[in-house]
């Protein structure tokens, strides 16, 4: 199984969508959600976590983003280590979104997940495609509301 996810934000916080692709053999799924007002990490967060929750049974899984926060904290133990701090940073700050970093805690389950970048708009045709994905759903209609967005994440 095979995920590439994206998220993008007209402004910071902002309008927001996320695309995500899930490639299986011959199977392709296509996800994408807008929101009214919410920031680019929150989409990169959700655009995996919907992947991962589409799974219907536990995958091996290459996950690809673009997004180095998302990345990042999966493959250098940032995560594990805010768990650890009771949800805070080195510097004792509260960790931003938390609420979809244990979100995808949750979506990771059972799934065995290879956590992979890919350089955003470098020509990779799935990122690209997610990141089309995700435009047309910060620019579309009936965009939801972001219930986990403090306005400070």
């Amino acid at each position: 199984m095979v995920i590439y996810s994206d998220g993008a934000c007209l402004g910071n916080p902002g309008p927001g969508g996320y695309g995500t692709v899930l490639l299986a053999g011959k199977h392709r799924k296509e996800l994408s959600a807008g929101y009214r007002h919410t920031t680019n990490n929150r989409m990169e967060l959700l655009g995996a976590i919907v992947g991962l929750e589409a799974l219907k049974r536990p995958c091996r899984v290459t996950l690809w983003s673009d997004s180095q926060y998302l990345i990042h904290a999966l493959s250098k133990g940032w995560l594990a280590g805010w768990q650890r701090k009771g949800w805070r940073t080195a510097d004792k700050k509260a960790v931003k979104n938390q609420d979809l970093w244990q979100r995808l805690l949750r979506a990771i389950g059972e799934h065995e997940i290879d956590w992979q970048w890919v350089r955003g708009h470098s020509g990779n045709v799935e990122n690209e495609r997610c990141d089309r994905l995700a435009m047309a759903a910060a620019t579309g209609g009936n965009l939801l509301e972001d219930e986990g967005f403090a306005g400070d994440d």
